[in-house]
């Protein structure tokens, strides 16, 4: 069974952090990257078990990736929740994972996003790479870009306008 480790980037968002922590029951492990936060956000992610990690200027994703403790990495961004149904696929993932199974090379996974919006809930129709090995080399900003070839979960995740 592969262990996960949960990674977020934040800065100051501490009234929407503790939504996304108390949904990440799959992972085995979080870690938050503090990019010099001035609010309650270091205090909210301890409260969560969080193990937080001062950002270095100018420090890169793939840097990021050396904080976590196991092989695989799920990013999410602090206003961001996984559903119900991620959460039950990723205990599955976790559960029936079998290496062997899987082409040689960097394998990822994606996911469905869910948007808020002023006038409801919109899916982003394009699927979110967001489980990726700790190898891993593609990223967009601070969330790991759009691989074609990502296996997708069942489930989505949610992204918040608000706290």
């Amino acid at each position: 069974m592969p262990a996960l480790t949960a990674l977020l980037h934040t800065r100051n968002d501490a009234l929407c952090l503790g939504r996304a922590l108390e949904t990440l029951l799959p992972c085995d492990e979080i870690v938050v990257v503090d990019h010099g936060t001035h609010s309650a956000t270091r205090r909210t992610a301890h409260e969560y078990g969080a193990r937080i990690v001062s950002a270095k200027p100018n420090i890169t994703p793939s840097q990021c990736l050396h904080f976590a403790r196991h092989a695989w990495i799920l990013c999410l961004e602090p206003r961001e929740s996984i559903s119900e149904a991620l959460a039950a696929s990723l205990f599955e993932w976790k559960a029936d994972w079998k290496p062997e199974a899987h082409s040689p090379g960097p394998i990822a996974f994606s996911v469905l996003l869910r948007e808020e919006t002023p006038h409801g809930w919109q899916i982003n129709p394009t699927p979110q790479t967001r489980l990726v090995p700790r190898s891993w080399s593609h990223w967009h900003g601070l969330l790991p870009a759009s691989e074609a070839s990502a296996i997708p979960l069942e489930g989505a995740l949610l992204r918040f306008i608000q706290p």
